[in-house]
């Protein structure tokens, strides 16, 4: 591992597998007597090797991985352990994870707030969310820009309760048990914000019902 000492006394990583590494002794810490290293370690090696495979900007990966890697992790226990968790789990797919289900999640976790785990991805992911999808979310209160695309993975299928899918085709695997739909919705992907708009508020009256339905049936 390359490292040096910077200015504030920091350590500094130069090399990527370092600083995987390093992102996998932090989450051991964070899953500490539920996960072993050798698995924290090849969910973190994996995950940036998603994330980097569609990925224009390298800057970041480090620590989007970390957060790819804590999600995808927490999918592992939740599918082992499903009687320790109360929360459900609510998951959306579509092609890109850069639109629509972006905009779901963001209001299934605000009208859920903590009686829901959300979780998005995509079967095509792509770099980056769109401009005008933040923007029609910015206009409701709702700040999507600490979110990116993330590919879809079998682990955080088997957490889910229910998985929403919009125009992603047979990309998600059917596990028994959990609720199924796929929503029919325009792409926002190259329209205007005016038009994003209406998705928009469409996904908010789908997403609304949706959670009241999973809440009076759990």
């Amino acid at each position: 591992m390359n490292q040096k000492i910077n200015a504030e006394g920091f350590i500094v990583v130069d090399d990527i597998k370092g600083q995987l590494l390093i992102v996998a002794d932090r989450l051991q810490i964070l899953f500490k007597g539920q996960l072993n290293l050798e698995t924290i370690q090849k969910y973190v090696f994996e995950s940036y090797e998603l994330l980097s495979a569609k990925s224009e900007v390298k800057t970041y990966l480090p620590s989007l991985t970390e957060r790819f890697a804590k999600d995808r992790l927490s999918a592992v226990l939740k599918s082992s352990n499903p009687e320790k968790s109360s929360a459900l789990d609510v998951l959306f797919v579509c092609v890109h994870n850069s639109g629509r289900s972006q905009m779901a999640a963001g209001f299934m976790a605000k009208f859920g707030g903590e009686r829901v785990v959300v979780r998005s991805a995509g079967s095509a992911p792509k770099e980056s969310i769109s401009a005008e999808v933040i923007a029609a979310m910015a206009e409701v209160g709702i700040d999507i820009t600490q979110e990116f695309p993330k590919p879809l993975t079998d682990e955080v299928v088997r957490a889910s309760d229910a998985v929403i899918t919009m125009g992603c085709g047979d990309a998600c695997p059917i596990y028994p048990g959990k609720r199924y739909e796929d929503w029919v919705l325009s792409d926002p992907a190259g329209q205007g914000l005016e038009t994003v708009r209406v998705i928009r508020d469409e996904i908010k009256t789908r997403v609304e019902t949706l959670l009241s339905e999973l809440l009076s049936s759990k």
